[in-house]
This record gives C-alpha cells, sequence and structure tokens, in this order.
C-alpha cells in the first residue's frame, strides 16, 4: 500500500480518523481545515458516501500538503443501492487511483443497520442481500489492493462484516463508531481491527464500557462530523478538533496519563492508515 506521498509524514499531535469533510459546506471547509491544523491535527481521513463524495475528497486532499486530508473512497450503505453501471463506475475510479499511486483507503463501506432495523420496526420487508454483495466486493477490493477498509457496521451487523472480511482475507479494518456485544469485541480485538470512538465518549455508558474493554493499541479518535453529539457538546457544531477529548476520556477511564493515551491514538491511526 502506498504511504505518505513523497517520503512525507504529516505533522502535529492528533488525528481525526473519520470525518465527513465533504458534508461541510464548500465555502467553510478550508476555513474548518486550518483551524484543525492550527490546533494541531497532523491529519483528517476524509470518509466518501459515493463517488462524486469520493472526487471531492480527492480534490481536497490534492490541495493540501501530502497526508494531511486522507481520503477513504466507498459508498455508504445507509443509502438505496446504486445502479450496476454506477457501482461498476465507482471501483473502476478507485482502480485508477490505485494505478496512480495515490494515497487512500477504501470507505465508508458496510451494512445498512439503522435503515435495515427502521423498516423492519415498520413492518416493512428489507432486502440486506445486495447490501451484504456489496460489502464483499469492497473487502475484496481492499484484500486485493492492500488498503485499509472503513465500516460502518454495529451490533450483529458486525458479526456480519467480520464474516466477510475473514472471507476475502483483509488484513486492515477499521470499524467506526463501534457498538456491539462482548463477543463480537473479543472476535474483532482478535483479529486486530481498529476501533474509533467519537466525542459521545463523555456521556454514553455503552461507549465508554467499549473503551474500557478495547485496547489501546487498536484505539484511534474521530468526531463523524458535522455529526452533532449531545451533553457537553449540544448546540456546538461539530469539528476535528473534538476528537481531541476523546482521548483525555479514554485516558481517565483506563487510568493512564493523557499525553500517553494521546500519543497512542495518533500513533495507531498513522500505522493504519500509512500517514
Amino acid at each position: 500500500m502506498p504511504n505518505a506521498v513523497n517520503g512525507e509524514t504529516a505533522a502535529g499531535t492528533w488525528i481525526d480518523a473519520h470525518i465527513h469533510v465533504d458534508h461541510y459546506e464548500a465555502a467553510e471547509r478550508e476555513a474548518m481545515l486550518e483551524r484543525a491544523f492550527d490546533a494541531g491535527a497532523a491529519a483528517v481521513v476524509a470518509v466518501s458516501m459515493h463517488l462524486q463524495s469520493s472526487i471531492v475528497n480527492r480534490e481536497l486532499a490534492l490541495a493540501h500538503l501530502p497526508n494531511r486530508v486522507h481520503p477513504a473512497y466507498g459508498f455508504h450503505p445507509e443509502q438505496p443501492i446504486p445502479s450496476v453501471g454506477e457501482l461498476d463506475e465507482l471501483f473502476a475510479w478507485i482502480r485508477a487511483r490505485h494505478a496512480e499511486g495515490e494515497s487512500f483507503a477504501i470507505g465508508e463501506v458496510g451494512l445498512p443497520y439503522y435503515t435495515r432495523t427502521e423498516a423492519e420496526a415498520a413492518g416493512q420487508s428489507f432486502d440486506e442481500a445486495p447490501y451484504l454483495a456489496l460489502l464483499e466486493r469492497f473487502a475484496a477490493l481492499a484484500a486485493e489492493l492492500e488498503r485499509p477498509i472503513v465500516l460502518h457496521a454495529v451490533y450483529e451487523d458486525a458479526d456480519k462484516a467480520c464474516d466477510i472480511l475473514e472471507r476475502s482475507g483483509v488484513r486492515s479494518a477499521h470499524f467506526h463508531w463501534f457498538k456491539g456485544s462482548e463477543a463480537t469485541v473479543r472476535r474483532m480485538i482478535a483479529a486486530g481491527y481498529f476501533v474509533s470512538m467519537t466525542p459521545d465518549i463523555a456521556y454514553e455508558a455503552e461507549i465508554r464500557v467499549l473503551a474500557e474493554q478495547y485496547p489501546l493499541h487498536l484505539l484511534m479518535a474521530e468526531t463523524d462530523g458535522p455529526w452533532p453529539f449531545e451533553g457537553p457538546y449540544e448546540g456546538r457544531r461539530t469539528e476535528p478538533a473534538m476528537s481531541q477529548d476523546v482521548a483525555v476520556h479514554i485516558a481517565a477511564i483506563k487510568q493512564q496519563p493523557v499525553e500517553l493515551v494521546r500519543t497512542a491514538l495518533l500513533q495507531n491511526t498513522k500505522r493504519l492508515y500509512g500517514i
């Protein structure tokens, strides 16, 4: 997998490991990114929703110093599956980026847990098969290109995703904003899969328990911006710097020095993404 372009490594003390930069207004993206870099961000990992989203994130990556905006290309599962032709175009575009030797990950991809469970709760049928097939295809691509894969897969869907990753031979996986059973957590730890936590660690008991269970060497911090948060973040716009708070909470939960945890989260993210 290509790493830092021209051998350069992003300087800084923290990374937002999962953010939808392209979902912010175009006029405010640059100012937001500059605030993040001025505040010590080594990088942000900009995940994509579909082909057009991927194109925007690539343009953002090219507009900054190498690895400052580290893109991930894919198709978010909480939306209708596109046509075969549209998917073929996306996969061909990703392969072209690989052929050019560009740095990127595969993502955000996964399974439509929230769409599926909402449909089922409303008494509607939901065909999960096309989503499972698409994740199989993305996992095979990640394994072939030796790229990290960024996953939206929670609760029972995480086990389905783990099955697919194992069948495909994927070696580097990142489950963002993960929630799941203790059995699934043990399975993911054994496989060496990374998990990133959001600022909701400040007020969500489920996430705080996960932070206690998951080993520090497999943890990262994210915002999933522009997703809004509650608790101490109520009414505040989500920006990359909020991911710094995650380190403080993980340190308190694990009873470790904040600087040790902050350094670990930074190095974990750099290691996974080749930043």
